[in-house]
C-alpha cells in the first residue's frame, strides 16, 4: 500500500511561506521542498519534527521561506 504524501503551504499576511510535510521519511522531506524553496526564496527557518529522524512514513518538517535578512537580523 503506497503512503500518502502532504505537502501543507500557508502564506501568512506578512507574505512569509510555511510549508509542512507529512508522510515522507527522513530526507525525503527535503526534496519534496527543494523545488519550492529554490522558487520562493531563502530558507529562513527549518524545523525538523522529531518523526523526521525516524525511519517510518510518519515524519514531518515545517520550512519557512522569504527574503534574505526578512528577520534573521542581516541587511
Amino acid at each position: 500500500m503506497a503512503v500518502k504524501t502532504e505537502l501543507h503551504i500557508e502564506i501568512t499576511p506578512d507574505g512569509e511561506v510555511k510549508v509542512t510535510v507529512k508522510g515522507a521519511s527522513g530526507g525525503a522531506c527535503l526534496e519534496l521542498t527543494k523545488a519550492l524553496e529554490n522558487e520562493l526564496g531563502v530558507v529562513v527557518e527549518r524545523q525538523m519534527t522529531s518523526a523526521f529522524y525516524e525511519t517510518e512514513a510518519n515524519v514531518g518538517e515545517t520550512v519557512h521561506v522569504g527574503e534574505p535578512g526578512a528577520d534573521d537580523g542581516e541587511s
